[in-house]
């Protein structure tokens, strides 16, 4: 079965989380006070990536699939949003 990324505001604030195709096993995978959203997982399936407002501004992260090791890829002054892999 695969997983699928989504964020979400259930916790009052877009955090990104994973779960089953079947809607099964929802885990949260980042809890910033930030918002965290937009996640699109790599091509591999073991690194996703998101834009979050961590800085002030939007950047574009990646992080492990288990949510470990968030890495800002942007840090700048700019709006950087709407990561998406290619295949």
């Amino acid at each position: 079965m695969g997983s699928t990324s989504f964020s979400s505001d259930r916790d009052r604030n877009f955090n990104i989380y994973v779960m089953n195709a079947d809607g099964t096993d929802q885990t949260r995978l980042t809890d910033d006070p930030a918002q965290d959203s937009e996640p699109s997982w790599s091509p591999d399936g073991n690194k996703i990536t998101f834009h979050s407002r961590r800085d002030g501004n939007l950047e574009i992260y990646v992080m492990n699939a288990d949510g470990t090791n968030p890495i800002d890829l942007t840090n700048n002054s700019a709006v950087d949003q709407n990561p998406f892999w290619s295949p």
